[in-house]
Parts: structure tokens; C-alpha cells; sequence
């Protein structure tokens, strides 16, 4: 309620003393008494009123300037909520839209102790060192080449750059909420790693979830994404055993997260309609003692899923979907 030119009194209220005290008149006592009772309550009344803050401009909701805050209407509260934090503004708690800054325990920090592992497949250059990529390693349940060069759109953008561009906008996300990420290389090495380092990389970093980002080289027609899980292996130097049920937890909620902010479909050639297959002959998954996925985030030998993977704004909810199961399943661990 505003106080201002409302107070039908004989006097200003901002006036404390009240206007000029006529001459005593045994006439006029009476008024004097009156006056006299007033002006004590009106005094009282405006330092009241000063007290809560003045006019303040703020009208007749009494809400200006100069009122005294609530606290239902403090951020510290939760009136703004975990998605005023920065980020790339896609309206998810957490994620960040909004403003650059956040409360303590707002998405920015929502994965503060968490670390995230992320495998861009193959290496720009690995074709330059065909000899080194052929040479076998020890996946466990058999030998297989340290690395391929990949597959490439029928325009010639290939695999390796998809994946690490991908990657990068990973990065910046999972980043953005507070995890620690690594990447397993960054354009920064002649070739490779191969595959068994790949795992131990992962391992090493004690990665609370490491995924693998591919895209398939499957014929013309066959379009989709699909996640790929570890299968139970026991063998050689392969222990699978005890990430099995947590990478298959990772993968069901990678796979769900990035159909939704794609809009792609599941594979229509692999895994039956579900986007999830399990593998035991990849060495990527079988040297992992923490949990790790695959995706092949569609075929690139279609031309229809090309046009989505040389898209970057495409590209960016690639990274969008893939984050999101990423910080579902860490929420959950």
C-alpha cells in the first residue's frame, strides 16, 4: 500500500512535527488536546513506514525500490532455480539457460567430482600411417588391428573429424555442469591411440563413464543410431564382468536421451528396433574396467543420415543427447 497523499489527517505526514501550534485559547483547549493525542501516533506511524523503506516508487503494491526484499523471491531460495546457469540454453534444469552465474548446487556444480571419459573414434591422420594402425593388439578374446581410418560421407567429410567435432561440443557441456573430462585424443597425435590404450585411458582416469563416439559405414538405405554395450568377457585380459549391468544402464539412457534431442530413429538394420547391441569383440569395451559405451550416432554411406551428420546444428544435438544420458546416468551412480 503506497502512504503517499493518502492520509486524510489535519496534517503532511512526512511533516513529523506537525503543522505551526496555534496561540492557547481557553477557547480552543479542547482542540489542543485532541492534537496533542494525535500527534504522538503519527509520529509513530511514519517512522514505521520509514522504516520499511519509504515510498520507494513502487506504487500501490508497495514493492518499490527501497522495500525490504522476500526471501520468496531470492535466488539463494530457489525462485530462479539450477537453470539460470550458463550454458547452451536448451531449458533443462541444469543444463543452463539464463544467466552466466548460478547458486551453489545448481547445474554448474551438479557433476563437481565426476569424471567423464570421451573416445573420439579413429584419428583424422590415422590413413597416413596405414602400417601402425594394421598392427595387432591384444583385445582379450583375440588380436585386432590398433585402429581403422573409419568410414566418410559419399562427399568425402570422414568419420574421425565427425567424431572429434562431436566431442568437443561433449566437452563444453559436461564441462559446463562441472565434470572433469578428458578425451582420449584431440587431433593431437600422428594416429591412433589404439584401442587397448584407448581402454587403459579410460581406466587410468578412474572415469565414472567413458563413451566412444562413432558413426557407421553401413549401405544405402540403412539409416539410424544405435549404442553399443560390453558384452560379459573372461578372458585373456579382458574382464568385463563387473561393468556389464552399469554400461548397460549408461547406453539405455545414452540411447533414449539422443533420439529424443535428435529426432533420429534406432538403427533399422542392427538391434531390433531397441538402439542397443552388445558386443564382445571390440577392444575398446573389452579392456574397460569402468563403464563404457559405443554409439554410432547414425550411417554416413546414407544419404539422407549424411545430410543429418554434416549438419552442425545437427551435430550440436548430437552432443546435446549424449550429454543428457551422460548426466542422467551419473545422477543415478
Amino acid at each position: 500500500m503506497s502512504y503517499a497523499g493518502s492520509n486524510p489527517g489535519p496534517f503532511d505526514p512526512s511533516d513529523p512535527l506537525g503543522p505551526p501550534r496555534p496561540r492557547r485559547s481557553p477557547l480552543r483547549r479542547p482542540l489542543t488536546v485532541a492534537l496533542a493525542a494525535l500527534v504522538p501516533g503519527a509520529l509513530l506511524g511514519w517512522l514505521a513506514y520509514e522504516a520499511l523503506g519509504g515510498t520507494g516508487g513502487g506504487g500501490t503494491g508497495g514493492t518499490g525500490a527501497g522495500a525490504a526484499p522476500s526471501v520468496l523471491s531470492s535466488p539463494a531460495n530457489g525462485s530462479e532455480g539450477a537453470g539460470s546457469a550458463g550454458g547452451a540454453g536448451d531449458g533443462k534444469t541444469g543444463v543452463g539457460k539464463g544467466t552466466a552465474s548460478a547458486p551453489a548446487g545448481s547445474g554448474a556444480t551438479s557433476l563437481r567430482g565426476k569424471v567423464v571419459v570421451i573416445d573420439p573414434g579413429h584419428n583424422p591422420t590415422n590413413y597416413q600411417h596405414t602400417a601402425d594402425i594394421n598392427s595387432k593388439v591384444d583385445i582379450g578374446t583375440n588380436r585386432k588391428e590398433c585402429d581403422t581410418t573409419g568410414t566418410s560421407t559419399n562427399s568425402g567429410y570422414n568419420e574421425a573429424e565427425f567424431t572429434l567435432e562431436v566431442a568437443h561440443r561433449l566437452r563444453t557441456l559436461l564441462q559446463r555442469q562441472g565434470a572433469t573430462v578428458r578425451l582420449t585424443q584431440n587431433g593431437d597425435r600422428p594416429y591412433g591411440p589404439c584401442v587397448d590404450e584407448r581402454a587403459r585411458i579410460g581406466n587410468a582416469a578412474h572415469a565414472d563413464a567413458v563413451v566412444s563416439i562413432h558413426a557407421d559405414g553401413a549401405g544405402a538405405g540403412q539409416r539410424g543410431f544405435h549404442v553399443i554395450l560390453p558384452g560379459a568377457v573372461h578372458e585373456g585380459g579382458a574382464d568385463t564382468r563387473a561393468i556389464v549391468a552399469p554400461s548397460k544402464d549408461l547406453g539405455k539412457l545414452v540411447a533414449g536421451d539422443f533420439g529424443r534431442a535428435t529426432g533420429t530413429s534406432p538403427s533399422n538394420y542392427v538391434g531390433d528396433g531397441t538402439g542397443l547391441v552388445t558386443r564382445e569383440d571390440l577392444g575398446g569395451l573389452n579392456l574397460s574396467t569402468v563403464p563404457k559405451v559405443f554409439i554410432e550416432c547414425g550411417n554416413m554411406r546414407d544419404t539422407k543420415d549424411a545430410a543429418l551428420l554434416t549438419s552442425g546444428a545437427w551435430r550440436q544435438k548430437a552432443a546435446q543427447g549424449i550429454s543428457e544420458g551422460i548426466v542422467s546416468f551419473l545422477h543415478g551412480s
